[in-house]
């Protein structure tokens, strides 16, 4: 069966720039703040990142059945290609709408997400934890956690889509459920699974937010620019 194309869609009321430069600068600031600390090899944050990480890691190794659902979930439910994949669907729907500025806008926030976070990886070469019997494995340094960073930026896009077509009902709340039980649990796994520090968790999260932040912001002052 043929669907029509929309002829002229009209997304809701844009998120206020404001706002969003606001958010980027606060998650910017933390953002900036955490990488300090962690390029200077910070005593308490080690201690407290070594503390996490160590008891979780115990778990994984006297719980191997809870260990393999960890495995599933970032390796396949919440792994990067997952959520990239997310966001190509999105941004078909979007060139399906003729919305071809959003979904290049998207597209281009997603990619250049995964060059920042590979970027920062190479410059701090921050190791990952070493463990004697490890349970799983993981290449290129640690910080930021590029799964945590990744799924920030994927859900937090998705987010923003939806609020913007769909409005702010029932279906997004349930959305900004699932999106933080999924940003949530795949920094969780990644640490139990001792392939990062918490705190190589903690600086995906305020990186992808940012990201995402300063995306919404710019893309909304280009579109007031044009409109006016």
């Amino acid at each position: 069966m043929h669907l029509p194309r929309p002829a002229h869609p009209a997304p809701p009321a844009p998120v206020p720039i404001s706002a969003a430069v606001r958010a980027a600068a606060v998650l910017g600031a933390l953002s900036a703040l955490l990488l300090t600390l962690v390029t200077v090899s910070w005593a308490p944050l080690f201690s407290f990142d070594l503390t996490i990480a160590d008891r979780l890691h115990s778990s994984a190794v006297s719980e191997p059945g809870l260990t393999r659902v960890n495995r599933v979930l970032t390796d396949w439910v919440w792994d990067p290609w997952t959520m990239r994949a997310l966001i190509a669907v999105a941004v078909l729907w979007l060139l399906w709408r003729g919305q071809w500025l959003l979904a290049g806008w998207i597209a281009l926030t997603s990619a250049t997400g995964t060059y920042v976070q590979q970027g920062l990886k190479a410059a701090v070469g921050r190791e990952r934890p070493r463990w004697p019997d490890p349970v799983d494995a993981a290449h290129y340094a640690a910080f930021p956690s590029g799964h945590a960073m990744t799924a920030m930026v994927s859900c937090g896009l998705l987010l923003w889509l939806l609020a913007r077509y769909a409005g702010r009902g029932t279906l997004w709340k349930v959305s900004v459920v699932a999106a933080a039980v999924s940003v949530a649990g795949v920094g969780l796994t990644r640490v139990y699974l001792g392939v990062h520090w918490p705190s190589d968790v903690l600086g995906g999260w305020l990186l992808g937010a940012c990201w995402v932040a300063l995306s919404i912001a710019a893309y909304e002052r280009v579109v007031l620019s044009r409109d006016h």
